[in-house]
């Protein structure tokens, strides 16, 4: 058989491999180089791949370790964590609850307001998800609200973190796709071609967000008017209003401050993301210790924190590394090209397939292993085709937030089930996601039409 036909079919055979363990519950990033490592003895029996290759990972490691910019990520997220411990996300919810409780659906609105706000300072969805079950679920519960509208509105709003900057996916996805085009763009003969950057898709990404925000407070409007016994009105009592501007002045300044500090400064040109991470995280800190939060073991509890989580996401990138190599070197590249160019439609129907493909593997697999696997793939291909790189890292960026809620595996509906009392079943939060990932297929429907929502703003403030 002619080897590079050969070579194709075991880099697919590979990628499906991989899914197939992952399904079976293996851990994933000793599953991908596992799976890698296998096919690459195979593909070496078949002479279809070179081990010697393998010498190039340990580059890639140190590449990964001495990155600047990817140690924005566990900065961002120790500053997600005192925050977390700090009660902001507490006060939040419960002055906005106050605000908005006179109107029908108003806790549901507090609850995606404080879920952007929160989504914009700290970004870490696993703490404000579980944060509003504990807070918010029990008092809409308490107000009437079916429980699928509250599990609902609390996922989606909580995964808001995974699109809203300062996100840790936007960091590793600005950080891939800022190579993968300059080595487009060399390949076409471009020697200089317009970088893009992490605060490219941090700018890119806002408004997306925004409407994101926008639909699921339109869909809370929409249910108020049809389906009112669903969400209703829970007034605030009088002796509680005489203090209620001066309680949401003092819940809403701290976190608008630390946002316009971080995502400022990114966006205005004065720091990196990796200089904005840190001034967030000493400015958690602060917040912390002016609500008399800040002591040594929320600085450790922080701290492990912060450990377990970055180290569990690079040792997914580790691991992605091996499966790239050996999918790339087999052949994968050339079939992957081939596919996606062969497909009716041109330029379109490629986006189509590869927003599809990931919005399936969303329902197995968590938004960092998809993009770690994907991304490498599929964007040398799309952006060869002509695809503007920062439209395509907030699409996907939206796109993957569904992962987040979509059964069996979708995280968010795991830390809800953990802390939501035994009257609201797991069926009840899988049926009250699926209005919400709805939303967001619309959402990516209207960016897939309208590019300029992703690409307008960037371009604005860089040029």
């Amino acid at each position: 058989m002619d080897p590079v036909l050969l070579g194709e079919i075991f880099s697919g055979l590979m990628f499906f491999g991989i899914i197939g363990f992952l399904m079976l519950g293996f851990p994933v990033a000793f599953t991908l180089a596992g799976v890698s490592l296998m096919f690459g003895a195979v593909g070496l029996w078949f002479g279809v791949f070179d081990p010697s290759n393998f010498g190039a990972l340990a580059n890639r490691y140190i590449g990964f370790m001495t990155n600047e910019v990817l140690v924005a990520v566990p900065l961002f997220i120790f500053m997600g964590v005192m925050l977390e411990r700090s009660k902001i996300a507490e006060q939040l919810l419960l002055t906005m609850g106050k605000l908005f409780g006179n109107m029908r659906g108003g806790l549901g609105m507090s609850v995606i307001i404080v879920g952007a706000l929160l989504a914009a300072s700290t970004g870490v969805v696993g703490a404000t998800v579980v944060t509003m079950g504990l807070i918010s679920l029990p008092a809409m519960l308490r107000a009437g609200y079916d429980p699928k509208l509250a599990t609902g509105v609390i996922c989606a709003s909580g995964t808001l973190g995974q699109i809203i900057p300062p996100s840790t996916v936007l960091i590793f996805m600005g950080d891939m796709l800022s190579g993968i085009n300059a080595q487009v763009q060399m390949a076409k003969g471009n020697f200089a071609p317009v970088p893009v950057s992490v605060g490219d898709l941090f700018a890119g990404a806002i408004l997306p967000g925004m409407l994101l925000v926008g639909l699921y407070l339109l869909w809370m409007v929409f249910k108020a008017i049809t389906d009112p016994k669903s969400c209703p009105a829970t007034p605030v009592p009088e002796d509680e209003k005489k203090d209620l501007a001066r309680e949401v002045f003092v819940a809403l300044v701290p976190p608008l401050l630390l946002i316009a500090a971080v995502l400022g400064s990114i966006l205005g040109g004065i720091a990196t993301p990796t200089e904005a991470a840190s001034v967030g995280a000493i400015g958690a800190m602060v917040l912390a210790a002016l609500r008399w939060r800040l002591s040594f073991s929320i600085l450790r509890e922080a701290a492990i924190s912060t450990a377990a989580i970055t180290s569990m996401v690079f040792i997914i990138l580790f691991g992605a590394s091996v499966f790239s190599i050996v999918f790339r070197l087999m052949g994968g590249d050339n079939l992957v090209h081939e596919f996606l160019s062969g497909l009716p439609g041109g330029v379109t129907g490629a986006v189509i397939v590869v927003m599809a493909i990931m919005f399936l593997l969303g329902f197995i697999l968590d938004t960092f292993e998809i993009i770690f696997i994907v991304i490498p793939i599929t964007a040398p291909i799309l952006l060869d085709l002509g695809i503007d790189p920062v439209w395509l890292g907030v699409m996907v960026g939206v796109n993957l937030q569904t992962s987040f809620l979509t059964p069996p595996f979708g995280f968010a509906l795991f830390y809800l089930r953990g802390v939501a009392p035994n009257n609201v079943s797991t069926g009840m939060i899988y049926r009250g996601v699926i209005p919400f990932v709805g939303l967001q297929m619309v959402a990516l429907a209207i960016m897939f039409a309208f590019p300029s929502i992703a690409t307008w703003l960037p371009r604005w403030i860089y040029s």
